[in-house]
């Protein structure tokens, strides 16, 4: 079969090659691949500076498909079922984080498309544990977003609590940023989505998808606007999802006292500097939000099921997979906002 294979650490190094199809052994499911999602991480691992990926492996884990075949200890997954995935592949079981099923956070876990063979390839295998069948009403294409839509689950509806009337500003709008967006919004929210004068088409995404306001911070005083819509506040809930450390700064200086800021995004350094100050005086609750875990991806699914989000409206570039490159150097500009890998389109 045809995969995008990153076959050796460092820059580039990744190849459009054909390799072995995989089997569905064991508890393992076979799914032929619609669509992949193109991630952050993935540019990350084509740049050489993602240390989770560990060549030689086929990237991509946000994907969807049909069911081909069933290992013999596969009891619920069936054949010609529509399915999307979780990205853990394997994890201990043992340790405290795997017993509560907070599998993002085990550290011997193997995900898809960074250890384990990843979803931009014809076909894949993922354990049935992972594998979630599709509401009949969710797109094929819409459901190879799951996964970034249950990273937007889990940092706002999990770790920051966002209710009915909250105010909340979002950092970065881009793919993740797009995702929080519409899930607070789901949740009731009132939504403002800080970026750069480049993000103008996705601020029309942003709220074509039912954000209430946009701020290009290069153009208009972010501070005031928040204050302006809260009375002077500040926003209850802030999310960072540039991995920008300034954003995250001014996340700390515009949210209320006693609010909440979650950090999605990943800094380009291990140690920063952050205003710990208004931490501390302000009494921030100050909550880091990694990835997703099961319980996310069934709240996801309900919310796709509901159409009070539909991840698919972010889509804004397909290509076939011998066109990969196309789509990783788009993301890599900034020319879209979300690059997916067509593998088989006419899978309904």
């Amino acid at each position: 079969m045809k995969a995008v294979v990153k076959t050796e650490v460092g820059y580039d190094h990744m190849e459009y090659m054909d390799i072995p199809e995989p089997e569905a052994t064991g508890d393992l499911v076979k799914i032929k691949i619609a669509y992949s999602g193109i991630c952050g991480t993935d540019l990350h691992a084509f740049k050489g500076s993602y240390g989770s990926t560990k060549p030689p492996v086929v990237l991509g884990h946000e994907f969807s498909g049909i069911v081909t075949a069933v290992g013999p200890e596969v009891k619920k997954i069936k054949v010609g079922d529509r399915v999307t995935s979780e990205t853990t592949f394997k994890t201990c079981g043992v340790c405290p984080m795997c017993k509560s099923k907070d599998y993002n956070l085990c550290g011997n876990r193997q995900g898809i498309g960074t250890q384990i063979n990843g979803s931009m390839a014809e076909y894949l295998v993922s354990r049935e544990e992972s594998v979630h069948v599709l509401p009949e009403n969710v797109s094929l294409l819409s459901a190879s977003l799951t996964e970034p839509l249950a990273c937007g689950v889990h940092s706002v509806i999990e770790k920051g609590n966002v209710q009915p009337g909250d105010v909340c500003v979002v950092f970065g709008a881009g793919a993740i940023g797009q995702m929080v967006s519409q899930v607070a919004k789901s949740q009731g929210a009132t939504v403002i989505v800080a970026g750069l004068t480049r993000d103008e088409e996705r601020f029309k995404l942003a709220m074509e998808a039912g954000a209430d306001r946009c701020v290009d911070q290069q153009v208009e005083d972010l501070k005031e606007v928040v204050m302006e819509m809260t009375d002077n506040v500040g926003a209850d809930k802030c999310f960072e999802c540039s991995g920008a450390v300034p954003a995250l700064n001014k996340a700390l200086e515009i949210v209320r006292r006693k609010g909440t800021v979650v950090q999605m995004g990943v800094f380009a350094n291990t140690h920063e500097t952050i205003w710990t100050d208004l931490i501390l005086h302000r009494e921030i609750v100050y909550v880091g939000s990694r990835s997703q875990k099961p319980s996310s991806w069934v709240k996801a699914l309900e919310l796709m099921k509901e159409g009070t989000v539909v991840p698919e409206k972010i889509a804004t570039y397909l290509c076939p997979l011998e066109n990969w490159r196309d789509g990783f150097d788009k993301m890599i500009s900034g020319e879209v906002t979300k690059g997916i890998i067509v593998l088989d389109d006419t899978l309904k």
